[in-house]
């Protein structure tokens, strides 16, 4: 038995207890899906050396790795470049809307210069950006799986308030994306014993004949739900003003480690950690999504969390450059 043999499956188990005891201590935390993504990175290593021991095994992996990387390389880009096409056709045509496409073609290009004669420091610096998008890559993997999960794992339950964030009106009228946010609220609503106070918030934007908070408090009223269970937050323009404008008017009877946030499912992990960051025991739920709309949003979500711990990703970002550089300097 080699040392490779032992440090990996070793190292795997030191990461996934990582990740459990900081899981068990605040599951609102992006190092979370961090650690998930190292644990579970260092465990198909350390599979896949196992693996490769077995001669019968070694030719399926082969063909295996060969079609993953024909997927990433060719196909998820190919795929990335269609949906881009799709949400401008469907939602306009916005940087927002454009993510997917500009990434199905900065992947595309990639690729291309990868086979382009391009001398000792092109090749350098393609490089250097082939290992800034894996390590960007494995970020966008590892928040998608921790979001799925946290989104199971959060108070579903035991009910005091649902704050639902809003997401923009067609004039006033509730769009299908907050609708969906609004019939989750009313499910949970209907299924706790004691029914729980229900805070809509949204302010009025650019195109809005009346403010958010407003349109789903006569969506929730036409759906049966009484007045005095409904409270209007019609200030808030980010999901921080939501979570904190809405929290100034829960009243004194309401526990705070029972309120729920109710968003769209791409955007739950970030609203998590948000309340984090704002000092709210919250947790959040999400209502599903048009699929065509998650590729550009969930792209949306992970800049924004990205922007959140920006140090980081500038202080990683310089040491990878920094690393491609001076091994094409000294090589």
């Amino acid at each position: 038995m080699s040392v490779t043999d032992v440090v990996l499956p070793g190292c795997a188990a030191v990461a996934l207890l990582v990740f459990a005891v900081r899981l068990a201590r605040e599951p609102r935390r992006l190092g979370n899906a961090v650690w998930l993504g190292v644990a579970l990175l260092l465990t198909g290593l350390w599979l896949l050396r196992a693996a490769l021991h077995l001669e019968w095994l070694a030719p399926v992996l082969g063909v295996l790795v060969a079609v993953v990387a024909l997927l990433v390389a060719v196909v998820l880009p190919a795929a990335l470049i269609v949906n881009g096409v799709r949400m401008v056709r469907r939602e306009g045509r916005s940087l927002a809307n454009l993510l997917s496409f500009v990434l199905g073609v900065g992947m595309l290009t990639l690729d291309g210069l990868f086979f382009a004669p391009l001398g000792r420091w092109g090749s350098a610096l393609v490089a250097t950006a082939a290992v800034l998008a894996c390590y960007f890559g494995f970020l966008f993997a590892s928040l998608l799986g921790y979001s799925i999960l946290y989104g199971r794992l959060a108070r579903h339950t035991g009910i005091d308030a649902v704050i639902v964030l809003g997401c923009g009106l067609a004039g006033e009228r509730v769009t299908p994306l907050l609708a969906a946010r609004l019939d989750r609220a009313i499910r949970l609503y209907e299924r706790e014993p004691a029914p729980p106070l229900l805070v809509v918030s949204g302010g009025q934007g650019p195109g809005e004949t009346m403010t958010e908070a407003a349109a789903m408090h006569e969506y929730l009223r036409a759906h049966g739900i009484p007045a005095d269970r409904i409270r209007r937050e019609d200030r808030a323009t980010t999901t921080e003003e939501n979570l904190e404008f809405s929290a100034e008017l829960l009243p004194g009877g309401v526990r705070p480690h029972r309120v729920l946030a109710v968003t769209s499912d791409y955007h739950v992990f970030r609203t998590a950690v948000e309340c984090r960051r704002l000092g709210l025991p919250f947790d959040a739920t999400g209502a599903p999504t048009a699929r065509y709309f998650l590729p550009s949003a969930l792209l949306r979500e992970f800049a924004a969390l990205i922007l959140h711990y920006r140090r980081t990703t500038i202080a990683a970002c310089v040491l990878i450059v920094g690393g491609g550089l001076a091994l094409a300097l000294f090589a």
